[in-house]
């Protein structure tokens, strides 16, 4: 069989011949060519224009070649870019729906911790069903791997759990213009428990406009609220708690983004049930029917509605991690800043919140400082010299 592919491999005699006439044909031009170049002076305008005009062509191959290489190159990357940008549209639309929705529901279902509970359920669910169709790889996760995700599953819960009493006692703008003080508890936090740590001056200074944005905003805030106020704080401290933790303890842990948010939904639900259930429980039915009837639609409409929340809040943190994937943790925190101004704006145009010119300017300093903060958080600081 060997031989057999050799034999077809080769030309046919009647190829060889053919090619041979060819190349006789080939030479008796090539010599006519020659002959009649001789006959012509090498002065001549006609012969530099025909010699102009044969190397034309292979000019504009050329350049057309080029061309084609560049755009071979430039359409990935603009794809990549208008990927991008689609990515972070979904982000801000999936978390300022969800801040919508989320104080819609508040409203009318005020047990914030089984509003918390089912965010944690749905999560669960989301990455559960996305393991058993096969849309994403299954992580198992190590009994090391648990230990380690457990102190930031109770850091995520206890974040969720304060922003949704935050939520429910005051306005959308103003829980979100207080949360956007996290960075001053990032810097607190890192220098307490991450052993050295240190910041470059310019990060210190960045914190003050946010201080004093978020005091002047909270000075004239006419849905302002004591427990608002510090569990919104509370809020800030958790989620921060969790940022430095996984510093500590995700040096050892293999999870992608999905099977971790999914290992720790999977964990918040386990340890928040029995608190929902002994703060929650013996409310739930009267809490449920009242919700009903507020909610035009009843019973299925409002489980519609706590569904539909937490299927938000899963989706706007997986979008959140595909955009830190494609970007620098800076534009990402840029990128973060920008979404709560778009959630703060948003939520006034659809609550309608009474806003004062001073609520507008310290909500305006405190962002301008977060957008600051997060140029400035990865300078290093100059060593000191002995």
């Amino acid at each position: 069989m060997a031989f057999v592919g050799g034999l077809a491999a080769l030309p046919s005699v009647r190829g060889v011949t053919r090619g041979r006439c060819d190349a006789r044909r080939s030479m008796a031009v090539v010599a006519a060519a020659r002959s009649h170049r001789s006959t012509v002076t090498s002065g001549s305008r006609g012969t530099h224009v025909v010699r102009m005009a044969a190397a034309e062509p292979s000019d504009s191959a050329g350049a057309n070649n080029v061309d084609a290489a560049d755009a071979s190159t430039v359409a990935p990357k603009l794809m990549k870019k208008v990927m991008l940008g689609v990515y972070i549209l979904c982000w801000y639309a999936a978390n300022i729906l969800f801040n919508i929705y989320n104080k819609k529901l508040l409203k009318m279902f005020p047990l914030f911790t089984t509003v918390t509970l089912f965010q944690f359920l749905m999560g669960a669910s989301v990455a559960s069903f996305m393991w058993v169709s096969r849309l994403h790889a299954f992580q198992k996760p190590t009994m090391d791997e648990i230990k380690a995700i457990y102190p930031l599953a109770v850091a995520h819960l206890l974040g969720n759990m304060f922003t949704n009493l935050s939520l429910r006692q005051m306005a959308v703008s103003f829980t979100h213009t207080i949360k956007a003080s996290e960075p001053l508890f990032s810097v607190v936090l890192g220098k307490i428990f991450v052993r050295g740590t240190s910041y470059h001056p310019a990060v210190y200074t960045s914190l003050l406009p946010i201080i004093a944005g978020v005091t002047l905003a909270s000075v004239n805030e006419v849905s302002f609220n004591w427990v608002g106020f510090w569990t919104a704080m509370a809020s800030n401290v958790s989620f921060q708690s969790r940022n430095v933790l996984s510093k500590k303890f995700m040096s050892s842990v293999a999870l992608d983004d999905l099977n971790l948010f999914g290992w720790i939904s999977i964990l918040s639900f386990a340890t928040l049930f029995p608190v929902a259930a002994i703060v929650d429980g013996l409310k739930w039915q009267s809490a449920f029917s009242s919700a009903a009837a507020a909610a035009g639609g009843g019973a299925p409409q409002l489980l519609g509605l706590l569904c539909m929340c937490g299927f938000l809040h899963f989706l706007y943190n997986q979008f959140s991690y595909v955009v830190l994937q494609r970007t620098s943790a800076v534009s990402h925190a840029v990128g973060n800043t920008m979404k709560r101004v778009a959630v703060i704006v948003s939520s006034v145009l659809v609550f309608h919140n009474p806003v004062t010119m001073q609520n507008k300017l310290g909500t305006a300093i405190a962002i301008a400082g977060v957008g600051l903060y997060s140029q400035v958080k990865n300078w290093k600081p100059k060593k000191k010299t002995e």
